[in-house]
């Protein structure tokens, strides 16, 4: 497993951005995707992006698409979620997430009983 902790959650006004970090540690990065995934109150846990080691293929969610940009830094063992023009729906608790793997559709979301490593979780919460 790959160990997780992610920072840069918080409060928003609707309409503004925020940054997510997630700093990895443990087995080899290189060898593992890496995505965001959000829990709602009162809802499932979802996807939001996920990228390969190589950066090259990219998922993101519809309600993400336009707004949300991932992205990671290998030789920071790192990857970040840029969110722009957040809406209140956007509030919840945003998990940084990983499994072995080394492809992706972009084209098709990730199943989440296949992630084996978790962050704590960050809170975002967007005002209207």
């Amino acid at each position: 497993q790959v160990q997780l902790v992610e920072s840069g959650g918080g409060l928003v006004q609707s309409g503004g951005s925020l940054s997510l970090s997630c700093a990895a540690s443990g087995r080899t990065f290189s060898t593992y995707c890496m995505g965001w995934a959000r829990q709602a109150p009162g809802k499932e846990r979802e996807f939001v992006a996920a990228i390969t080691w190589s950066g090259r293929s990219i998922y993101g969610a519809d309600s993400a698409k336009g707004r949300f940009t991932i992205s990671r830094d290998n030789a920071k063992n790192t990857v970040y979620l840029q969110m722009n023009s957040l809406k209140p729906e956007d509030t919840a608790t945003y998990y940084c997430v990983a499994w072995s793997g080394s492809y992706l559709n972009p084209s098709i979301t990730p199943k989440l009983d296949a992630v084996d490593s978790w962050g704590q979780g960050t809170q975002v919460t967007v005002s209207s």
